[in-house]
This record gives C-alpha cells, structure tokens and sequence, in this order.
C-alpha cells in the first residue's frame, strides 16, 4: 500500500495488481461456463463508459436513484448522525454523493473507494476542491477484498458505507451477504450502511436497461477485452464477440455476456482459451430484489433494515440498514 501526493490529496493506492487480474481471468475462462469478474471494467475507458451508460435514456437506475436522493437526502443524514466519516463503495464520479454530502452535519471525512485509480483521483480532486470544509480521503482498492481506512484528522462520531448504484446486485447472494457483513464490520460499533438496490420490474424495461440502442452498454462490456488485451498479454478480436443482456426470471438478475461469434483460440498469456461458436463469456449479473427479500438477505448479514425510499413507481430503493436487535 502506498500514499500518492497531489497538491493537498493524498491517495491511498491498494489497487489490484496485474497478477490478481491475470489470475481471477485465467480462473473464470477455465470454468465450465466462461466469467470475468464485472470490477475490471473499470479501468479509465470503462468509467467513463460507464457514464455515459448512466445518462442514457434507458437506463433508469442511475437517474431514479438520484431523483430518490434529491427527496429524502435530509432523511438519509439524520438517519447517518453528525460528524460522521461516509465510505463510498465503488464511488465514480460521486454524483450523487454530493447530494448526501450537503446534508450531512458536520461531516468529520469522506472516504470514496473505487477501483479505476485515474478516475478516483479525478473525481476526488473536484469534491476537495468544492468542499473545502471536508477532509476527502479517496483509496484505491477492491472494496470486495479487505483493505485498509484512512486515519481522519477529526475523529468521527462514528462510520457509515454509502454503497449506491445497485453494485450490491452484481453479486451471489453469499457474497453480497459478505460484503454487507464486511462493511458492518469495517465501520464498527454503530455502523450505519446506506444502500442502493434496484426492484424487480417487467422484462423489456431490465433488458433494454442493459442494451441499449446507441450501443454504449456493447462498448462498455467489450472494453473487458480491449483492457485484457493491453494488460494481460491477450490476443482476443474483439469484433468476435457481441454483447448480450438477458433477464433470467429464476434467477431474478439480468446478465451481460459476451458471445464468441465463431469457433476461435484466444491466447492469454501464453495459455490457449478455446471457444465454439455462440459460446458466451459471462461478465456481469445485476439481481433485482422485492423489499422483503432484500430485507432477508441483509438479515443474514446481521443487518436490520430501518427505513426504505423508493420512487413513486417503486423501480429502485435506497435502504439503511444498522445491526440487527
């Protein structure tokens, strides 16, 4: 782990190495049915992919969410307290943080975890220099593996995770369980986690969510390869591959794949990847709940939820869950 000065922020650098990604790759292409983990898409290209994704016309989570926010933000932070210190997973360009960050009272820190370094320390840099007030501590790391906190120089009354964006879907139920139950753990004594999860809905609006008509949701899947490409010593044509978004019902999540669209030989570094025509790489899910099965999954967690905002049409929820009693 290191510390990177720039000007006034330092930046807490715990980002995965090419060996983990090198190893998770050649893991998931070996599996009987083909994954990569949805957290390398997001290297520089693939956030700002990202973000265009977030303003397009069919994709409802990023802008229901923010509207959500606008509303009950006021809530949000009463519920949060007084000089807190918020950690932001996977935070982005922390667009709707800012919204949360007026609210709150006096907060003692803000901690945006992200896993796209260039892209944390841009985003990083614009909040420190329009919260002058607000010590900002960005870290690179995988909010999914452990890592390590910042020290503020205001002690906090206590730590809150901020988790928006429906990211909590991307993952197994067990995991998503873990990663609740490492974030209680990681805030300690009192901890408070603010969470983004997107509601089951009709067929064509998740699908058309998750491909889209300008092709930004291709790119952005396809950009997994360009980067394994440039970092992994792979050989994959990415014209090959086209993406695929597909609702599964009994499995309540959408999934992203790539299709191989004939029967080819990827190398990667040095091993040789096979794949027959329409054989698909699995990249991403993105589960929707109900209210009550969210709230049984947090329950398996040790987490309570204590109070739910949703839009009018009931498309997405941001819920804050403290320790159950």
């Amino acid at each position: 782990m290191s510390e990177q000065n720039d000007s006034s922020l330092k930046l807490r650098d715990q980002e995965p190495q090419r060996e983990q990604f090198l190893e998770e790759a050649l893991q998931g292409l070996s599996a009987p049915r083909k994954q990569l983990p949805c957290k390398y898409f997001y290297d520089e290209r693939g956030s700002q992919l990202f973000e265009r994704i977030c303003e397009l016309p069919e994709y409802y989570p990023t802008r229901t969410e923010l509207g959500i926010m606008r509303e009950a933000a006021q809530g949000m932070a009463q519920r949060i307290g007084p000089e807190c210190m918020l950690v932001e997973y996977g935070s982005g360009n922390s667009l709707k943080t800012r919204t949360l960050l007026d609210c709150l009272d006096s907060p003692a820190a803000y901690v945006p975890v992200d896993i796209s370094k260039e892209h944390l320390k841009q985003s990083a840099e614009a909040l420190d220099s329009d919260y002058p007030g607000l010590e900002v501590l960005p870290v690179c790391a995988d909010f999914t593996r452990d890592f390590e906190l910042p020290q503020p120089a205001r002690k906090p009354r206590r730590r809150a995770v901020y988790f928006p964006g429906s990211t909590i879907g991307n993952f197994t139920t067990e995991r998503a369980v873990e990663i609740l139950e490492g974030g209680a753990k990681l805030c300690g004594p009192g901890a408070g986690l603010l969470v983004g999860v997107d509601l089951k809905k009709d067929r064509e609006t998740l699908e058309r969510a998750y491909d889209d008509s300008e092709g930004v949701t291709a790119a952005f899947n396809r950009n997994v390869l360009v980067r394994m490409n440039r970092e992994l010593n792979s050989d994959f044509d990415i014209e090959r591959f086209h993406h695929r978004a597909v609702w599964r019902e009994d499995e309540g999540r959408v999934e992203m794949h790539l299709v191989s669209e004939v029967e080819q030989v990827v190398r990667l570094n040095g091993e040789s990847i096979r794949f027959e025509a329409g054989e698909s790489i699995c990249t991403e899910h993105s589960h929707k709940y109900t209210l009550p099965g969210f709230a049984k999954l947090a329950g398996r967690a040790g987490l309570a939820v204590r109070e739910i905002w949703t839009d009018e049409s009931a498309h997405f929820s941001v819920q804050y869950l403290e320790a159950g009693s």
